[in-house]
């Protein structure tokens, strides 16, 4: 079954004041699920539509890509990538023994 037709990959808070934050999606069809951009740390790696501040921030503005139903099962294979990333630098630093903490 596709992953986006259930209802776990779809949330809205209508009573957000800043609902909806981007303004060039339907407000019907917005989806806050991913209302802090877990790709942020991908940088432009990302996926999503943002650009580079002279001061170095990265500004995801003009981003609809997390907000957008059928992205669902792009943001979590994007996940798995920055979840790897992670994973790969901490091995490479010596903070992985191999076995799970609590």
């Amino acid at each position: 079954m596709n992953p986006q037709s259930k209802e776990y990959c779809f949330f809205q808070h209508t009573r957000c004041e800043y609902f909806p934050c981007h303004r060039s999606i339907d407000p019907e069809e917005f989806n806050c699920l991913f209302c802090y951009c877990p790709l942020y740390a991908l940088g432009d790696a990302c996926g999503g539509n943002f650009k580079i501040e002279k001061s170095g921030i990265k500004n995801c503005t003009d981003c609809t890509f997390p907000h957008k139903r059928e992205n669902y099962s792009a943001v979590l294979a994007k996940l798995k990538v920055l979840i790897n990333t992670v994973k790969q630098d901490n091995l490479n630093k010596g903070r992985c023994s191999g076995e799970d903490t609590k």
